[in-house]
């Protein structure tokens, strides 16, 4: 789930907590108690690109940690939960299959990072599985350095994050997904409104380019999946 109005000043809390990922970080305290896990990026354009694949992951219904906008341009927040898991290892059967099933999502979006470096980037919480991260989705890698012409029209990602060995954890997670889990992966991205993709791309910050792409890269997707019926 994403707040999409709650705005939080860092500068007003407690900082009780250190970095937890690869980009600069800290968990902070408001004066209710509520904890935010805090990441600093490289720039306002990263913050806002990893707001607008938290916006996009919800649209399609797949669960994420709980986003929230900081009035620092150049951060990004989530509240902090209790984990039972963090690790794609020891995720069991059912969990791993809903994981699978936001397949679609993770390659829509291009998030390469979708099972973590060390696979880490999968959690559970109250018997719900979580991506933990999505800061490597859309036009930036994890730690800032953009895709460039990487992240284009086609998406290849159905493929790489199911086969790519230099992509391990997400091919342990995805690989062993038969034809008929990769089109209910696929399905729950090409059901989405293309008028719905535009506006919130647009009224989340984005820019008309990156709507197009967005619906250009659903519509290889319904390519994708019309061949995976018709085999």
């Amino acid at each position: 789930m994403i707040t999409g109005m709650s705005v939080i000043d860092t500068t007003l809390m407690r900082r009780i907590g250190g970095q937890l990922g690869s980009n600069p970080g800290g968990i902070y305290q408001d004066e209710s108690g509520q904890r935010y896990y805090v990441k600093t990026l490289e720039s306002p354009a990263h913050a806002c690109n990893e707001w607008l694949a938290a916006q996009l992951y919800l649209l399609a219904g797949a669960p994420t940690l709980n986003y929230v906008r900081t009035r620092a341009p150049d951060q990004i927040a989530t509240e902090l939960v209790s984990l039972d898991k963090r690790q794609v290892a020891h995720l069991s059967d059912i969990e791993r299959r809903q994981a699978r099933h936001w397949l679609g999502v993770h390659a829509w979006t291009a998030n390469w990072d979708a099972a973590g470096f060390h696979g880490d980037n999968q959690g559970v919480a109250q018997g719900r599985v979580l991506t933990l991260d999505v800061g490597g989705a859309l036009d930036f890698r994890a730690r800032g350095d953009p895709k460039g012409r990487a992240f284009g029209c086609q998406v290849g990602e159905l493929d790489s994050l199911r086969a790519n060995p230099d992509n391990p954890h997400a091919c342990s997670l995805f690989g062993g997904m038969d034809q008929d889990e990769l089109a209910a992966a696929i399905c729950v991205v090409t059901r989405l409104p293309d008028d719905r993709i535009r506006a919130l791309i647009l009224a989340a910050g984005g820019r008309t380019a990156l709507a197009d792409k967005m619906i250009a890269r659903k519509g290889d997707m319904a390519r994708r999946l019309a061949g995976l019926v018709a085999a």
